[in-house]
């Protein structure tokens, strides 16, 4: 099997695995335990990982809170600020190719009497800042736009949309744990105030992450979503998740040290890719921005061919039709819909996440075996539709 679908989730990097052992076993304690070695032992763990994912993203460690994933910090930056806004406001703005995570966080929030606005895209799956500035009202507590798409890639104009929320005082959260670690990511000069990052993006653990809430100018005030311990300064309750938190600093200190380099290499096997694909079959398209867009992402579509009839063909490469959460559902992409991009095209679209451990002859490999497999299905099609 070739693995190309990344943006659903990586392989654990050997190294992150060498530095989650010792606490399973010897150095089990519980970081909350300050009466002991063994506590003290997981709490040094745990403050180191805290300074290492601040590093990556140009933070403080104090405000790193320690989750179990995007999508756990997605609820809590979302609830927590609309929460604890009650009173100032209740309007929400976020858009309309935001991954799940959000957009089912906005309809929950929606069923309560939050008022919601989800912003339109342009065809390359990019945000108009100025559609930002003008959606902000009275009563608009937060913005939340991801920082990088999970199916087409597209990196929005996050730094502008920051310094529109700055100027008109409203918390700004992005939903990046597609960008961590893949492209740099500095959350003060970006002026977000809220950031959420998932290990298993970045060759982590899975059930490990992390949310970045502002603790300074201005300081972010949430409302924590459960209750019981006051860990994590209140804002997470529960006994941490040692190990992965270890994985998720080792992940990061990794990303931190070899980022630059390796996203000139899948940048470079990206093109490669996008190059035969195109150079050996006619009707194919890129869909989202070529210029705004992560290094190792590639979504193109293959006119006249059903993206799942192509996904059997190439049995295989491991790749998606969309996100990994929708996976299931038959309906076309809502993020390519949303793109404006049509029912036919969206239906016949593939996504691309290169990664780590890909190496050129594995994208040969794949490469080949999609232009056997879209030839042969678009040969079955003609002679389907002529009654042979």
């Amino acid at each position: 099997m070739i693995y190309l679908d990344h943006h659903a989730t990586t392989p654990l990097d050997p190294r992150v695995l060498d530095a989650m052992m010792p606490y399973f076993t010897g150095k089990f304690g519980n970081a909350a335990s300050r009466s002991h070695k063994f506590g003290w032992e997981a709490e040094e763990a745990v403050e180191q990982s805290r300074l290492r994912i601040a590093r990556l993203i140009g933070a403080s460690p104090r405000e790193i809170v320690f989750t179990s994933g995007a999508t756990e910090s997605n609820n809590l930056a979302i609830k927590g600020v609309v929460e604890a806004s009650a009173g100032k406001g209740d309007h929400v703005v976020t858009c309309a190719i935001e991954h799940k995570a959000v957009l089912d966080v906005c309809r929950s929030l929606e069923q309560r009497g939050a008022r919601i606005t989800r912003l339109p895209v342009g065809r390359d799956g990019l945000v108009d800042p100025g559609a930002v500035d003008a959606a902000i009202g009275e009563r608009t507590v937060l913005v939340s736009i991801m920082y990088a798409n999970n199916e087409v890639g597209t990196l929005q104009p996050v730094a502008e949309i920051g310094r529109i929320c700055r100027e008109r005082g409203v918390a700004f959260h992005s939903d990046a744990a597609q960008a961590v670690g893949k492209v740099p990511v500095n959350v003060n000069a970006d002026s977000i105030d809220l950031l959420s990052i998932s290990a298993h993006k970045i060759y982590g653990p899975k059930g490990a992450g992390a949310l970045y809430v502002r603790r300074h100018d201005p300081r972010v005030q949430l409302t924590a979503q459960m209750d019981g311990g006051g860990h994590e300064s209140g804002m997470r309750p529960g006994t941490l998740n040692v190990p992965g938190i270890v994985g998720l600093g080792e992940a990061c200190a990794i990303c931190c040290r070899e980022m630059d380099e390796e996203s000139v290499r899948l940048r470079r096997l990206r093109d490669h890719l996008r190059a035969r694909l195109e150079a050996e079959l006619e009707e194919v398209s890129v869909n989202g921005s070529l210029e705004h867009r992560l290094p190792h992402n590639l979504n193109m579509s293959f006119t006249h061919v059903e993206s799942e009839s192509l996904m059997m063909g190439i049995g295989g490469v491991a790749v998606s039709s969309g996100s990994a959460c929708t996976s299931a559902i038959m309906e076309p992409s809502y993020v390519l819909k949303a793109m404006g991009i049509a029912d036919d095209a969206a239906h016949s679209s593939i996504r691309f996440g290169l990664g780590r451990f890909n190496t050129e002859e594995e994208v040969d490999g794949a490469a080949s075996n999609i232009v056997e497999a879209v030839r042969k299905l678009r040969e079955l099609k003609v002679q389907y539709d002529s009654g042979n």
